[in-house]
């Protein structure tokens, strides 16, 4: 059995969200690494935008700030000033006031912080696994990769159980913006300039602006100060304070991304088991495995599949010259199959060490603040899974996400034997 493989042409418009609704178009990313790794591209959408595929490149740029700047925007889509300041989080923002605001949250999201969590994080994995499992064949999306991180994501936030569900759905109306099975304002689809100051242009972002003025209502009336909601709201060492339409933003970022790249992330591992049985074999052995089994697994992934910078000045690369003002894209998922740094990138190697996946935007002042956190779910989720299962495989045909931004399957069918 081979693991999925692309089926793009070579000459996929990489600004189109159906080029990657089969999954990411990786043969093109591999004839641009080849022979135009600085690649103008055009968009119909907006301004036209370098992509940039090299892992090389990538990673040097990353580290570059000043030159690259995330205070633009982070999306291909272009958009006013007034836009930008309305819907931005401390994502697209740079030094000094992106560090400001991430030095609120380290604590709470370091290696150390997230370890506490373990043991919860296994008793949810057995939650969800048992019933799962029990069913035969079903949906391993819905029933596993979606669940865990929803739950902990109410723990780790603070959010009331029995507003997950929702939260989740809203969080994929954002996120998933140009897939018609999660939204019914499609981005590309048709006319959503009414939301245009809410987050990713989505009226789901009005619906989240709504719930967070209220919880946090509620919790100023019940004395209720912990959490990471309410350390976005404390004031930074020089006394200033973000505005509420910088944390109803930061609200929006944390329901979506902080669920829906772990989620994705684990409807990979599950795809990778059920083509390549040695990778259950290897993780029923256990010991090393688990060092580098979830680094692995996140690399196949890589659900965020590129973020924008602009140029703030003339930058000469491979002969060309980036102009200020242009649009940049790093293709993360470009990098993480890039053969100059990982051997057989097509093939899951839980035992890849090194391993310089950049899915976690890594090397940058924006590396993710969840990297611990996904680590630690994924790892423990699939250590569960192992001792559970004598088998899977798939039971029917996997659906991808239909969006440019973030890639994952979205449904998943597997059949299991147990253990």
């Amino acid at each position: 059995m081979t693991l999925w493989t692309p089926t793009d042409d070579g000459y996929a418009d990489l600004s189109s969200h159906d080029a990657f609704a089969q999954g990411a178009p990786h043969n093109t990313f591999a004839r641009l690494r080849r022979d135009d790794p600085l690649h103008w591209t055009e968009y119909e959408g907006g301004e036209n935008y370098w992509s940039i595929t090299r892992h090389a490149d990538i990673a040097a740029m990353n580290k570059n700030s000043v030159v690259f700047s995330s205070a633009r925007g982070i999306r291909m889509e272009d958009q006013s000033y007034e836009e930008y300041m309305a819907r931005r989080t401390f994502q697209e923002t740079d030094a000094p006031e992106h560090s400001k605001t991430r030095m609120k949250l380290l604590k709470a999201f370091s290696k150390t912080m997230m370890a506490q969590y373990e043991q919860e994080i296994r008793d949810l994995c057995a939650e969800i696994l048992d019933p799962a499992l029990e069913k035969g064949s079903f949906d391993a999306v819905k029933e596993i990769a979606r669940q865990l991180p929803m739950r902990m994501l109410g723990r780790v936030v603070g959010l009331p159980q029995e507003d997950l569900p929702w939260l989740v759905e809203k969080g994929d109306a954002l996120i998933a913006n140009t897939d018609p099975d999660f939204t019914s304002h499609v981005l590309d689809k048709m006319q959503t300039d009414e939301f245009r100051m809410m987050p990713f242009n989505s009226p789901a972002g009005a619906e989240l602006y709504i719930y967070a003025k209220d919880l946090m209502a509620k919790k100023e009336a019940a004395g209720d100060t912990s959490g990471i909601l309410n350390m976005i709201l404390q004031p930074a060492k020089d006394g200033s304070v973000i505005s509420d339409a910088e944390f109803r933003n930061f609200f929006c970022l944390v329901v979506a991304a902080g669920n829906d790249t772990t989620r994705y992330s684990i409807a990979a591992g599950l795809q990778a088991l059920c083509h390549q049985p040695e990778l259950l074999a290897q993780m029923q052995a256990g010991g090393d495995v688990w060092d580098t089994a979830a680094d692995e697994i996140i690399r196949w992934a890589t659900p965020a599949l590129y973020f924008r910078r602009t140029a703030t000045q003339d930058f000469d690369m491979h002969g060309k010259t980036i102009r200020a003002g242009d649009k940049v894209l790093y293709w993360w998922s470009s990098a993480n199959r890039d053969e100059a740094v990982f051997d057989d990138p097509f093939r899951v190697d839980l035992m890849r060490s090194p391993n310089k996946h950049l899915a976690f935007g890594q090397g940058g002042p924006h590396v993710c603040l969840g990297m611990w956190l996904a680590r630690l779910e994924v790892t423990v989720l699939f250590q569960e899974l192992a001792k559970r299962i004598k088998s899977i495989e798939p039971d029917g045909q996997q659906q991808f996400l239909r969006s440019n931004f973030v890639g994952g399957i979205k449904s998943l069918p597997v059949r299991v034997t147990r253990a």
